[in-house]
């Protein structure tokens, strides 16, 4: 394999100052950290970004904070502080993208709206995450995680059948997505820049983020249809397509997609090629409708096999199948380890594993430095600035 370790990164170059906190403005950050940025996150003294308190599972450190700030320099700034605007002026004036998930209109009245800005720092790019975004009734209306996925109808088709089955995502489904969304925008703004030499502003909601990837069941549900069902791990209008009991105590996930390949089942998996033609069962939308009694006979089946007996019957037929893994499970993955896939960071903890960004370039490799030390590089970050040791001192409260 090549070595890409000194090769030129996409945003080489780029700086970035943060303002955030939680998930969204940090899950962003960090994956323009990965490209070559350099983000600058902007914590509060003593106490930092609140996501660094949720648990102590990595080495004493937070799990989600592990995750969303490697690659990143810290700076412990009071904002309220006489000498904290002095500072983000600096630091703007030299910082390509402003990226900050505050409190609804917190970054404005601190005179941070793009406007405000924009007529001082041309080039800048502001990126603001929220939860409902600008204008309409919900803009002061606090969002988190959870209360976005109820807005956003993602309960109203996750989970089991009954009334109170509904189930939220396991990790944070709204903060990525508002993420993801955080991240494009950036890096779109940055190549609009280099045509018009003019920053942007890029306003991203995590409601119309989360709305976005809800785009399958709202059509489904057109014009007052009725919506998806909750199904559980299964799929709500394919079948067979979900989860499936072993006879070793284990679970086999499958999917079939069409009928060719519900034929192949019948005949290499199930060894019952004249349920191709059943008439309960030779079309999807009749899987569906007769799930259960179709379901009794694949579990029939499959009591009499392990796993991975299921599986190489499965593989065999070419029908698609997945272990059910658990988190212990996915780090030990075969195929992660295969494709060399797990790196290491340095942290205040010593080194931890660290997944490589998803969406490989041949040309480079993606930054995977330190996780910051709340307030690390505050004092070095003012020294550039051009900050003369008894200011530093007297910023940071460390006079006398």
């Amino acid at each position: 394999m090549t070595d890409t370790a000194t090769n030129p990164r996409p945003l080489d170059g780029i700086t970035v100052v943060s303002l955030e906190h939680a998930i969204a403005a940090p899950f962003c950050t960090r994956q323009l950290a990965d490209l070559g940025a350099r983000v600058i996150k902007i914590e509060r003294p003593g106490v930092g970004d609140f996501a660094r308190g949720y648990d102590e599972r990595v080495d004493g450190l937070a799990s989600h904070f592990v995750w969303t700030n490697r690659s990143k320099e810290s700076v412990a700034l009071d904002l309220k502080a006489p000498e904290a605007g002095e500072v983000l002026d600096a630091l703007l004036a030299r910082a390509d993208v402003l990226v900050q998930n505050l409190a609804p209109g917190a970054a404005a009245r601190m005179g941070l709206s793009f406007e405000a800005l924009h007529a001082r720092f041309s080039r800048l790019i502001v990126c603001d995450i929220s939860g409902y975004g600008e204008g309409g009734p919900y803009e002061q209306k606090k969002a988190y995680d959870l209360l976005i996925q109820s807005e956003g109808g993602f309960l109203s088709v996750t989970g089991g059948p009954g009334e109170d089955e509904m189930a939220k995502a396991g990790c944070s489904i709204a903060d990525i997505a508002a993420g993801m969304y955080a991240y494009t925008g950036v890096l779109s703004a940055l190549m609009l820049r280099d045509k018009t030499g003019e920053g942007s502003r890029v306003d991203v909601s995590m409601l119309e983020s989360l709305v976005e990837w809800m785009g399958y069941p709202l059509y489904y549900a057109y014009e007052g249809a009725p919506p998806p069902p909750r199904a559980g791990a299964a799929h709500a209008t394919i079948y067979p397509y979900g989860p499936f009991p072993t006879g070793d105590g284990g679970t086999v996930m499958l999917g079939l997609q069409n009928e060719r390949e519900w034929g192949l089942f019948c005949e290499k998996v199930l060894l019952q090629p004249e349920l191709a033609t059943d008439d309960r069962f030779s079309a999807n939308f009749k899987r569906s409708e007769n799930r259960a009694e179709l379901r009794a006979i694949i579990v029939e089946t499959f009591a009499n096999l392990t796993a991975d007996q299921v599986i190489e019957r499965l593989e065999r037929a070419s029908i698609a199948n997945a272990h059910v893994n658990d988190m212990a499970g996915v780090w030990a993955h075969p195929q992660l380890k295969a494709r060399q896939r797990w790196s290491e960071v340095d942290s205040p903890s010593g080194r931890l594993p660290a997944l490589l960004p998803p969406g490989r370039n041949a040309a480079f490799s993606p930054r995977m430095d330190p996780i910051p030390a709340l307030g690390e590089h505050t004092e070095r970050v003012l020294a550039e600035l051009g900050y003369a040791s008894d200011a530093i001192q007297r910023i940071t409260g460390r006079a006398g």
